[in-house]
């Protein structure tokens, strides 16, 4: 830089009386000494910015534009598309653990077809392995009426279509409580036998006179989830709002869709091999309308979640990194629990803390079980019985979801409440 300021004096000096050039060197120095002080307001904006937003202020590189800046605007998007938020009340939910492989799964039923657990890499599953095979979650008490105007669904799928000799067509269809397995409300339908497959959507919209008219339907492509991998797949329904996520994404958006859900089921058509399901969800609650952050449980929710399930599981009670503290927003849930429970004087509960596996079991053990420890001392400040209560920690060592993603990860930080 020295060498350019000089050489261009130099070549003012000798086209240019003395005076001249003394008027030269002086612009010169002022330019200099401008663009000096600009850069020392620039770095001194950027750490009074940084102090402010709670970031520390980092070294000003000659103002450089990352290359990853480039895709911000992509990275925006992806994030848009990821939104999917589970229930807060789950009403049934499937694990396989304890299930015997050859057997129907004991926690479903059959519409038609057959249906049975299988084991894959030491996993327990269900086998959809013949033609127009048809299962339904089994839901005590409430066979076809479970879902509801704001409800979510999610599980795990696997289909091997890469020998290429023809695949499996899937559907999740959801029916309102009065109809049928053919009348579906919404249908979502995907034909494995592509090397990239498209999910369709067909549903009843705010139009409709009748649940069973779908004249709705939107399509997008889901990228390729016939590769003999574990996909996960998700539906959200929230009064109107239908969405549709495949591992994380959401590749469906209706926005009018008809409310009136009641029950649902799956089906494959399994030719020539079985379709796999496993971690299978189904929650009251869904991600609100422009509000990700509200829930949608509440004490008859909860009374609901419990006479189905025995318990009541919820990702919404909320701590500080790495402490037992619980946040503000979490009291709004502690405050429905807590409504049920002196409603149910006589009703005793082990509340159970999960973490993710982030850190050692050295570290989460005792912070899952300090973290149940101050649910039951907030749910005592509010007036229930402790006597009803026993708090448990149970660390990273019953995940529900995948820890390699942050959005599993966030489905393992929960709390149960288990009817004992």
């Amino acid at each position: 830089m020295k060498k350019v300021f000089l050489m261009a004096f130099a070549f003012a000096a000798l086209s240019a009386s003395e005076a001249q050039a003394q008027g030269i060197l002086g612009r010169i120095k002022d330019k200099v000494k401008e663009k000096v002080t600009d850069k020392i307001d620039r770095t001194i904006d950027q750490t009074i910015d940084g102090v402010l937003n709670g970031k520390p202020a980092k070294a000003n590189k000659a103002e450089a534009v990352p290359a990853s800046k480039a895709n911000d605007a992509q990275n925006d998007i992806e994030s848009a598309k990821s939104d999917f938020v589970r229930g807060s009340v789950i009403v049934f939910q499937d694990d396989m653990k304890g299930e015997q492989v050859g057997e129907f799964p004991s926690k479903w039923d059959l519409e038609r077809g057959n249906a049975e657990i299988a084991k894959i890499n030491g996993e327990y599953c269900i086998a959809m392995d013949q033609a127009d095979s048809w299962i339904k979650p089994l839901i005590k008490g409430q066979p076809k009426n479970y879902l509801g105007e704001v409800f979510t669904i999610e599980y795990d799928m696997l289909y091997d279509d890469r020998p290429k000799d023809g695949a499996s067509s899937v559907e999740i269809d959801i029916m309102a409580p009065e109809f049928s397995r053919d009348d579906e409300i919404y249908t979502f339908e995907y034909n494995f036998a592509y090397d990239t497959q498209d999910i369709t959507c067909s549903y009843a919209n705010l139009s409709a006179a009748d649940n069973r008219d779908k004249q709705g339907r939107s399509t997008a492509n889901a990228g390729t989830i016939n590769d003999g991998k574990w996909h996960h797949f998700a539906v959200s329904f929230n009064k109107r709002a239908l969405k549709f996520y495949v591992d994380g994404k959401r590749v469906i958006n209706v926005p009018n869709a008809k409310a009136g859900a009641g029950w649902m089921t799956f089906f494959s058509s399994s030719a020539p091999r079985p379709t796999y399901l496993k971690n299978v969800i189904i929650a009251h609650g869904a991600q609100e309308l422009y509000d990700r952050n509200a829930t949608d449980a509440s004490a008859d929710a909860i009374a609901k979640a419990i006479q189905q399930t025995g318990k009541f599981v919820t990702n919404n009670i909320l701590f500080e990194t790495g402490k037992a503290d619980l946040k503000s927003e979490s009291m709004i849930e502690i405050m429905k629990v807590a409504d049920y429970m002196k409603k149910n004087p006589k009703a005793r509960f082990e509340v159970i803390g999960h973490t993710d596996n982030q850190g050692s079991d050295k570290v989460n053990d005792p912070l899952s079980q300090k973290r149940a420890e101050a649910i039951v001392k907030a749910l005592e400040g509010l007036g229930v019985d402790g006597f009803n209560l026993k708090a448990t920690g149970k660390g990273s060592h019953e995940p529900v979801a995948d820890n390699k993603t942050e959005a599993g990860r966030a489905k393992n930080r929960r709390v149960e409440f288990v009817l004992k």
